[in-house]
């Protein structure tokens, strides 16, 4: 059963688990797992690809992505503010890169928590630019609101901070983003299990990203294909349409209709 495309920038995707590309063992572990998620859209930290044209087998990740099969996402991580953002979205450009960017600015080193003021100044330049900008922000719903008004083809509010692996602690301000949002909304960072894609995707997520619950498993190919049915399965439930939740026990059977029926016979 075909579930609705995700659609940013007028392109459709069938899949809606974007996979990163960090902290895999080894190139070919990331190649094999990025198969087994079918995933559409990947990834790629700008300061771990050459763009030189040298093709150094080990600095450049770009020769295990085939570009036919994949949209190859760059990404600013690294970025100190909105200067260095831009400029590391321009070298992808000229590197023949596709003119998408997903905007991380994340100076505090600790929590790498993204900095709202100059993600919102960075989206406004690559967008005036023509970039496709997919900002990754803080579960703020007034930010995701202010960028989907200058422009952003998407908002990437975070579940819980990056590589934490503790899942939606932020799902209170998710629900709001994702009422209040006419671009998809993508949770990015701290999905640590297929339950967690699950539980972003059945809340009103158009997608998620994850990246270091797959590249640090024991095996990631195995976990790549178990989020692939997470998300696949929560979406065919989100699109079904899930029941609402009631404070009282309804039984499945009318237990009382049946027993009144009994004592008139």
């Amino acid at each position: 059963m075909q579930t609705q495309p995700l659609i940013i920038a007028n392109r459709h995707f069938h899949s809606r688990l974007l996979v990163g590309t960090g902290k895999f063992s080894s190139n070919e572990a990331m190649r094999d797992s990025l198969l087994a998620s079918g995933c559409e859209i990947v990834t790629v930290a700008l300061r771990r690809a050459d763009l030189s044209g040298k093709k150094d087998p080990y600095a450049n990740i770009l020769d295990f992505i085939d570009p036919q099969r994949y949209l190859i996402l760059p990404n600013t991580s690294g970025a100190m503010n909105a200067t260095e953002a831009v400029r590391l979205a321009h070298l992808a450009a000229a590197a023949g890169l596709p003119k998408w960017v997903k905007l991380e600015i994340h100076p505090d080193p600790n929590y790498l928590l993204p900095d709202p003021i100059e993600t919102l100044r960075a989206a406004e330049t690559l967008v005036s630019e023509g970039f496709v900008v997919l900002p990754y922000i803080n579960a703020d719903p007034v930010l995701a609101k202010r960028l989907e008004e200058i422009g952003a083809a998407t908002v990437m509010p975070l579940g819980s901070p990056i590589g934490s692996n503790r899942g939606l602690q932020t799902r209170d301000q998710l629900r709001i983003i994702i009422e209040q949002a006419n671009i998809p909304v993508i949770v990015d960072a701290g999905i640590g299990a297929p339950s967690h894609a699950a539980e972003a995707i059945e809340l009103g997520a158009d997608a998620v990203l994850v990246n270091t619950a797959i590249a640090t498993a024991a095996d990631p190919i195995r976990m790549a294909h178990a989020f692939r049915l997470a998300v696949e399965a929560a979406r065919m439930a989100y699109e079904a349409g899930l029941p609402t939740q009631s404070q009282f026990a309804s039984p499945t059977s009318p237990l009382a209709t049946f027993l009144n029926t009994l004592q008139a016979n």
